[in-house]
């Protein structure tokens, strides 16, 4: 009898309760699908089951994306536009596969290689037909761009057997153990991939690379210390920052208002003066903080005013730049102490305090009075301010003995309708080795200036250095005029190195020069 004609014939159960047709613990019913001979053996059925297969062992299937490209047997080739697709990609494939081998050959076995990536038509991910030879670096665990370490040296000392023996002392792997050891240098000195190129280093070399490399760390830590403790922009470092905070605690100021005035030498602060008075003075109102700054390197000739006067000679040292500001700002000081005895308008010193000078203040309600070369005067005030600067330029040269040495119409003031003198931390007296060329330089500054503010009595420089001077030099033209200079300055130079004495380079009528001692 024929098995599928009796599980045709097979009964059907008739209608019952659901809990028999049910039953949890009976056992399921295997369903078995009936197919012919010919449905077994066609080959599509194969492929289908094959496919349900793969679909239940691997759910996730990755479906590729929708687009033109053109492949497989249902292509419909009838259409022009779909046949020069197809040759454009064949071509395309073609052409970097040339290039790929063009690439390879041109790079060879050099471990720095060229890429030719940016000519290509297909890119990787858009090629399926890439090259099996192509490795996906990705998916390796060794990056063959990143060279290897020199291996180190067993305990023994040696490497190989027989003739093939290496040492230690071997000049290839010294080499390599060097160019490796400068991986330990700091992140500022760039190395390079020493490694990657299989470079090698003497031990001289490496030796040499190394105290470099130690000497710019020190180096760059200086200068990043010497910015930390320095008063480059405003002055204001940790130590001047205390001191001004010790001043106001102290009740010498009762607040800090802000910058009023910058300098190459210096910074100028606006204070209010506080209730606590300085030896037995009261402080003024307003006072003016002039901080000096505690770099040279704005000002780099400055020891040329300070080393050759005898006040400050033996104690110059340009070694230390915050001792010869502390110099700088007492030389200051005393200058203008003598200014303010000969009645000569200028800042009244109220304390100094290593480098930060504290004196009165020329203006009102924290408005600095304005600089000579800023106001605007009327003829009769230019002329006023001319006979006046004159008759200061006399006192300073023969009541203080000294010399302005950076007299300017940026460094004098209008307030109250006079002329006040002020920055006078370079002032030497006329004894210095260069006190003349400053007075004539500062002559040069006071008659141009007038001369343009339209002044007829300001006369020429030679005449106004005769007239501050009294040394009556007569020359016709400026290059005589000033070997005269240079000439007195030298026998008042070759005075002081026989004698020891300085000696007055001008007398009142005509006497020899006056010779008084330190």
């Amino acid at each position: 009898m024929d098995p599928v004609g009796v599980a045709a014939a097979a009964p059907e159960t008739g209608p019952g309760p659901a809990w028999q047709s049910k039953c949890p613990w009976g056992a399921p019913k295997n369903v078995v699908i009936s197919c012919s001979l010919a449905d077994v053996m066609s080959e599509q059925l194969a492929k289908e089951l094959q496919l349900e297969e793969e679909k239940v062992a691997f759910p996730e299937v990755v479906t590729v994306a929708e687009g033109p490209f053109i492949t497989g047997e249902n292509t419909d080739t009838s259409s022009d536009l779909m046949l020069a697709q197809m040759l454009q990609m064949e071509f395309d494939r073609e052409y970097d596969a040339q290039l790929r081998r063009e690439e390879k050959k041109f790079n060879g076995d050099s471990k720095v290689s060229i890429s030719f990536e940016n000519y290509r038509k297909v890119h990787p991910y858009e090629d399926s037909d890439s090259s099996e030879d192509e490795v996906d670096w990705q998916d390796t665990r060794h990056d063959p761009y990143r060279a290897d370490k020199p291996t180190t040296t067993p305990k023994k000392g040696f490497i190989g057997k027989g003739k093939e023996i290496t040492t230690k002392h071997d000049e290839v792997v010294c080499g390599r153990k060097n160019t490796a050891r400068m991986e330990n240098f700091g992140p500022d000195f760039q190395v390079g991939d020493g490694i990657g190129m299989d470079l090698k280093l003497s031990n001289q070399v490496f030796n040499a690379l190394k105290q470099h490399a130690y000497s710019e760390e020190r180096r760059s830590a200086r200068l990043h210390e010497k910015k930390e403790h320095s008063t480059a922009e405003k002055a204001v470092d940790p130590k001047t920052r205390l001191i001004l905070y010790k001043m106001v605690n102290a009740g010498i100021l009762e607040t800090i208002t802000g910058c009023i005035s910058t300098g190459k030498e210096s910074v100028v602060f606006h204070a209010y003066g506080g209730k606590t008075g300085v030896d037995d003075k009261a402080v003024p109102p307003e006072c003016a903080l002039k901080v000096f700054k505690t770099t040279l390197n704005e000002f780099k000739n400055r020891d040329k005013y300070i080393k050759d006067d005898y006040r400050f000679k033996d104690r110059f040292s340009k070694l230390n730049p915050r001792k010869v500001i502390r110099m700088w700002a007492e030389k200051e000081m005393h200058n203008l102490t003598r200014m303010q005895k000969a009645g000569i308008p200028c800042p009244e010193v109220v304390m100094l305090k290593k480098h930060i000078l504290v004196m009165s203040f020329i203006g009102q309600d924290q408005v600095p009075a304005p600089k000579l070369k800023e106001v605007k005067l009327n003829s009769e005030d230019m002329k006023k301010a001319y006979y006046q600067i004159l008759h200061m330029m006399q006192q300073l040269y023969k009541e203080c003995s000294l010399v302005h040495a950076d007299l300017s119409e940026y460094n004098m003031l209008w307030h109250d309708g006079k002329v006040w003198l002020i920055d006078v931390s370079q002032s030497v007296e006329p004894t210095h080795p260069h006190g003349l060329e400053f007075l004539f330089r500062d002559c040069r500054n006071v008659s141009q200036f007038f001369q343009k503010g339209g002044v007829s009595e300001a006369p020429n420089e030679r005449e106004l250095f005769n007239a501050v001077s009294g040394l009556n030099i007569a020359a016709d033209n400026e290059v005589d005029f000033l070997a005269e200079i240079e000439a007195l300055e030298k026998m008042n130079e070759d005075h002081v190195q026989k004698h020891g004495k300085k000696t007055s380079p001008f007398s009142s009528d005509g006497d020899p020069p006056i010779i008084y001692n330190e």
